[in-house]
């Protein structure tokens, strides 16, 4: 838990701390301001809802025989992901069901996340669709795409042909 700088009344004087909270800690006052996620405090000033569902965020990198995405996805098993590859296009979807049950306990914070998430990546031509494999180990999905082997360059000779009087 955070340490906060409480005032102190006195006779109804104030009273403030004999340090700020950033001379008592200034790395955690930056790792927290780095954490602080603007859009969601302000939205409902807008009339924004804030994000719901599952938030599913993805390493995707280049080897020299294959692209291979990776994606935390705790609380996930096999039977809650979907892949598809059609075409141009490998989407990656899922789903996680909501534990609570409401039996009259109090929640005090509830910040995991439920629900679906989708995300499709643009494939690059020269990949071999029937080989996609796709694994889930300790809450990490790979999905690895292979390459396909670039073909030989060949040379055509150019012939040319007499034209007819």
């Amino acid at each position: 838990m955070a340490q906060l700088a409480i005032r102190k009344t006195n006779g109804g004087q104030h009273q403030q701390p004999s340090q700020g909270l950033a001379q008592q800690r200034p790395a955690r006052l930056l790792r927290d301001l780095m954490n602080w996620d603007t859009f969601s405090e302000l939205s409902p000033l807008f009339g924004v809802q804030p994000l719901e569902g599952v938030l599913a965020t993805f390493d995707v990198k280049e080897t020299n025989n294959a692209y291979i995405f990776k994606a935390d996805l705790p609380g996930f098993t096999e039977k809650d992901i979907d892949l598809t590859a059609a075409g141009d296009r490998l989407t990656i979807s899922g789903n996680r069901k909501d534990e609570r049950e409401d039996k009259g306990d109090t929640y005090y914070v509830c910040e995991r996340r439920y629900g679906n998430f989708s995300r499709s990546f643009a494939l690059p031509q020269g990949v071999d669709l029937d080989h996609v494999n796709a694994e889930m180990k300790q809450g990490v999905l790979t999905v690895t795409v292979p390459r396909v082997a670039a073909a030989p360059v060949k040379k055509i000779q150019v012939k040319s042909v007499a034209a007819k009087a």
